[in-house]
């Protein structure tokens, strides 16, 4: 199989599909590999080492989308990208579809097959290839919020850990999932008073053991997301519901009237935005203030930290590249369950559920799909 990298064209965006050390591995199960030039060049991965791992450097994308048989990214297609996908090639990437219908009908139309990094599965129904952004995410949803707090950024001006004789902030953490769980962990080793909101109960009593009561663990009602984001100083918003759009569970109302200076850093953006007032912002321009309130909706957040996302998600997504490879996509698909769930999209027919019901498209179930 012939394996195209192209370079990342979003908005800041330096991640790279491929490592050279991935690369090596594709080579050594005998797959073909090329890499437009300086696709990681930003993040210290240069043209040299790809040649060195047995990759061939191609000018530019056109020759990555024209020639390849699967193309392997980090973000969604933009939209000149989506124009130039083929019929019957493999796209593997994150998508996050529901709440994009223009990407979605355009890859409807292209006849591609795209897999879904945010959807493949793991053992006891975890998300794998989504963990690892969620960590980096997760983590970077504080650092990036303490800066927002300060006061030349537009915030209250409060340090999050404080200072002998001064109270530290109040963060709010509404999810428990991996996301939530590394916000916590920042938040918490940064000195920051933490809450962290869920509707599991199992989940709950497992982050109170992990923090041995050092962050407060509450069940989640529309009156305790009230009581504690008034309280906060940040509130993350780390809710998922896999492939669909996310619950809007900060309304305007509630966001009008918190503190003048506080921070809401939305890490589900990427699937819509979990609070009312939650629109896209980029690494250029992250922040835009509501009612006082400063609004951090980076929706590729995880690319300020590109280096650390890049190899962390290599890891993860790796042996999946070696298997649609080496198989070809069907039989990969076929005989690979967890695998099988990330196919939203195969020859003009959605197959995934939750975006089908999100964008109402008729759904044809992913079995179904490769049969035919």
């Amino acid at each position: 199989m012939l394996i195209g990298v192209p370079k990342e064209i979003k908005n800041h965006e330096y991640r790279v599909g491929l490592t050279p050390g991935s690369v090596r591995e594709l080579v050594r199960f005998g797959q073909d590999v090329i890499i437009e030039t300086n696709a990681g060049a930003a993040i210290g991965m240069a043209d040299e080492d790809y040649v060195k791992a047995g990759a061939k450097i191609v000018a530019d994308a056109d020759e990555i989308f024209s020639n390849s048989d699967m193309v392997v990214k980090v973000k969604e297609p933009q939209h000149e990208e989506c124009l130039k996908l083929r019929e019957n090639q493999v796209l593997f990437t994150y998508l996050h579809l529901a709440p994009d219908p223009e990407q979605t009908k355009l890859l409807l139309d292209s006849g591609v097959i795209a897999i879904a990094y945010e959807t493949v599965t793991g053992p006891g129904n975890t998300l794998p290839l989504l963990a690892p952004m969620s960590e980096v995410a997760g983590r970077l949803s504080i650092q990036a919020g303490a800066h927002a707090l300060e006061k030349a950024q537009g915030g209250a001006g409060v340090l999050l850990g404080g200072v002998p004789g001064v109270a530290p902030a109040k963060v709010l953490v509404i999810g428990g999932g991996v996301v939530g769980d590394n916000a916590a962990y920042m938040a918490r080793g940064m000195g920051a008073e933490v809450t962290i909101l869920d509707r599991s109960l199992p989940r709950l009593r497992q982050l109170d053991a992990e923090y041995g009561g050092r962050v407060k663990c509450v069940y989640s009602t529309v009156e305790t997301i009230e009581e504690y984001a008034l309280q906060a100083d940040m509130v993350v918003g780390a809710v998922l519901i896999p492939g669909a759009a996310a619950p809007k569970l900060l309304s305007r109302d509630i966001i009008s009237r918190m503190r003048k200076g506080s921070v809401v850093v939305d890490v589900a953006i990427d699937q819509g935005g979990c609070f009312e007032t939650s629109k896209a912002t980029t690494h250029q321009e992250p922040t835009y203030v509501v009612d006082g309130v400063v609004h951090y909706c980076v929706a590729n957040m995880p690319g300020a930290v590109a280096r650390t996302s890049t190899l962390a998600l290599n890891n993860a997504t790796l042996p999946f590249a070696i298997s649609l490879a080496k198989k070809g996509y069907k039989q990969a698909l076929l005989t690979d369950q967890d695998l099988r769930n990330g196919l939203n999209v195969h020859k003009g027919k959605i197959t995934y559920k939750a975006v089908a019901e999100s964008l109402d498209y008729d759904y044809q179930p992913a079995e179904d799909a490769l049969a035919a």
